[in-house]
């Protein structure tokens, strides 16, 4: 599994490939795919999470896991791309998963549910 610190090195060489950071997207994958604007990064997360899930399926009937492995480590980049354009990074998600640590699932949702359901009462 990848360390903070190389999360938090690929998440600065996203950053330094921002167009409004000077980066060239004749040069750089990143660069372009932020240039296209949300859309473009936004599409290739929805091909690469259903990559995913076919390599699961494959795993699943023998495949050989490393075929899952890439296909979550191209999510997770492009996933990278897309925090880095709303000005969040890996640690952000690191802290929202160590906040939930020690919380059941069940019951986070569950206070998900009700949080919503008061605000839907609260409004107008």
């Amino acid at each position: 599994m990848p360390s903070n610190d190389s999360l938090a090195r690929l998440a600065e060489v996203i950053e330094s490939r921002k167009p409004a950071n000077g980066g060239d997207p004749e040069k750089s994958y990143v660069s372009r795919l932020l240039h296209k604007g949300p859309d473009a990064f936004l599409k290739k997360i929805g091909e690469e999470a259903t990559e995913v899930v076919m390599a699961a399926k494959d795993v699943q009937h023998g495949a050989d896991k490393s075929k899952l492995v890439y296909e979550v480590a191209d999510l997770w980049f492009h996933t990278m791309v897309a925090l880095a354009h709303y000005g969040l990074t890996p640690a952000d998600v690191v802290a929202e998963l160590e906040r939930r640590e020690g919380t059941s699932g069940i019951e986070e949702k569950a206070l998900r549910k009700a949080v919503a359901r008061t605000a839907e009462e609260g409004a107008p």
